[in-house]
C-alpha cells in the first residue's frame, strides 16, 4: 500500500448465468473441502505436538488433487484453493499468539460460502471483471465507481444466507485522505431508548430495525418451523426468512454509516465508552435489543473511519461512573438505577442521565488526550483506570 493510500473493499451485487452459479458453488464447495481436510491435518499434528505450516498443506493440496477421490478439486480454480489455506495459516497465527480461538471446521449449511481470488485468476478490463474458468464477465450492478484508475487487487465472491450474489473488489482508494483538523471533540453515550447521546445535548434516534419487522420475521418463521426437514418446500421457506434478516441488517448498517460519517466529518475526537457487549447480551430481556442496537458494529465503523481521516477515539472503562457522576460539581451519586432518567445534584444543576454521562466521557476523555494517560476513576467506584487512549486498528474494508 502506498503512501497515504487505504485499501478499501468495494461491494457489488451481481448476477450469474447458471453456468457461473454452477461454477461457483463447485468451488464454494472446494473451498470448504480442502480449508476443513487441512484443519485436521493440522489439527492431529497439533495434537502429537507438531505444527503444520502453509507450505505443508499446499503440498498436501497437490497430492489430494492427484488422487481419484479428490480430482475435483482439479475442476476449479486453483487460487481460491490457495487462499483459503493461507486464511487457515492466518487464524493459527491468531489462536497462537491469543487474539482468536481454535479454528473450527466449515460448515456446509451454517458458514459463509465464498472464494477469493487474487490477481492472477481474474480479468478486470473496461468496467468488466471476469474470473477464472469463466467465459463472460459478471453482471455487476456498478451501484457507487471504482476509485479512477484503480485496479483490483484481490476479488472476493460470496453468497449470502438469502441466495443474493456480492463480489468484492479490493482497491487502493487515493481519495481518502486527512480531513481538515478541528478543535471539535464529543462525548458519545450508547443507548437503547435513544441509540447515542452526544456531549452536545443531542440525541439520536433508535430506529430498531428488528422491532419494526418482527412481526413479519415471527409470521415467516412459524411457516419454516411447520415445513418437513430436506423438503424444497422448507428451503423456500428459509429463504424468506433470509431475506427479512438481510434487510434487516441493510438498514441497520447503512443507518450507521451514515451516523458515523457525520460524526467523523464534523469532529476531530471522540469519546467512547468501552462496552462489553459479548456480557451485556447475556441478560436475556435485553439481549435483542443491545444486538439491534448494533454498539460494537457502530465502534468499529467510528474507528476505521478515525484512522481514515485523521481523527481520534479514546474508549473510556467500562468502570467509570459516567451516569453517577455529576459533570458540573464532580460529586458522585451512591445509587443510579437504570429508570431514574432525570436526577437532581445537591449542587442545584438538574440533569439528563445520558446528556450528562455523555458530558462525563468527554471530560475523561480530553483528560487522557492532555496528559496521555489513564485518570483514576473516583475511589467508591470498582476500580481500575476510567480511560485509556484507543489504539485505532487498520481496517480494509
Amino acid at each position: 500500500m502506498t503512501a497515504n493510500h487505504v485499501k478499501r473493499a468495494f461491494k457489488y451485487r451481481f448476477y450469474p448465468t447458471d453456468a457461473q452459479a454452477a461454477e461457483l458453488s463447485r468451488t464454494f464447495g472446494c473451498v470448504r473441502k480442502v480449508y476443513n481436510m487441512a484443519l485436521e491435518a493440522r489439527t492431529c499434528a497439533w495434537q502429537q505436538g507438531e505444527r503444520v505450516n502453509y507450505n505443508a498443506t499446499s503440498s498436501m493440496l497437490t497430492a489430494w488433487k492427484k488422487t481419484e477421490e479428490l480430482a475435483y478439486l482439479s475442476d476449479v480454480s486453483s487460487v481460491p484453493l490457495q487462499q483459503c489455506l493461507r486464511h487457515l495459516q492466518g487464524a493459527f497465527v491468531n489462536f497462537w499468539e491469543k487474539r482468536g480461538k481454535y479454528p473450527r471446521f466449515k460448515s456446509r449449511k451454517k458458514s459463509r460460502r465464498s472464494a477469493e481470488y487474487t490477481s492472477s485468476a481474474f480479468r478486470y478490463r473496461d468496467g468488466g471483471l471476469a474470473l477464472a474458468k469463466m467465459k463472460e464477465p459478471l453482471d455487476i450492478v456498478w451501484s457507487c465507481p471504482l476509485p479512477e484508475g484503480a485496479t483490483p487487487s484481490t476479488v472476493t465472491v460470496s453468497q449470502d444466507s438469502a441466495g443474493r450474489w456480492f463480489v468484492s473488489m479490493l482497491c487502493e482508494d487515493a481519495g481518502v485522505k486527512p480531513l481538515p483538523a478541528t478543535d471539535a471533540a464529543v462525548g458519545i453515550d450508547a443507548g437503547l431508548d435513544h441509540l447515542l447521546t452526544l456531549s452536545t445535548g443531542e440525541k439520536i434516534a433508535n430506529p430498531r430495525h428488528e422491532r419494526v419487522d418482527r412481526a413479519r420475521l415471527a409470521k415467516a418463521q412459524r411457516k419454516l418451523a411447520k415445513k418437513a426437514k430436506g423438503s424444497a418446500n422448507r428451503d423456500k421457506a428459509r429463504r424468506k426468512v433470509a431475506k427479512i434478516h438481510a434487510r434487516i441488517a441493510d438498514r441497520r448498517r447503512d443507518h450507521l454509516h451514515k451516523i458515523t460519517t457525520r460524526l467523523v466529518r464534523e469532529n476531530q475526537m471522540f469519546v467512547i465508552e468501552d462496552l462489553t457487549v459479548r456480557n451485556m447480551v447475556k441478560n436475556w430481556k435485553l439481549a435483542r435489543a443491545i444486538s439491534d442496537a448494533a454498539w460494537s458494529e457502530f465502534r468499529s465503523m467510528l474507528e476505521y473511519k478515525a484512522q481514515w481521516y485523521g481523527r481520534e477515539v479514546i474508549a473510556v472503562d467500562r468502570w467509570f461512573p459516567s451516569s453517577k457522576l455529576c459533570s458540573t460539581c464532580g460529586t458522585l451519586q451512591d445509587k443510579m438505577p437504570l429508570h431514574v432518567r432525570t436526577w437532581t445534584c445537591g449542587c442545584g444543576t438538574t440533569h439528563d442521565r445520558d446528556v450528562n454521562a455523555a458530558k462525563n466521557l468527554l471530560a475523561a476523555g480530553r483528560a487522557v488526550a492532555a496528559c496521555g494517560a489513564g485518570v483514576r476513576p473516583q475511589r467508591s467506584s470498582p476500580g481500575g483506570q476510567s480511560a485509556t487512549k484507543q489504539e485505532v486498528p487498520r481496517r480494509e474494508p
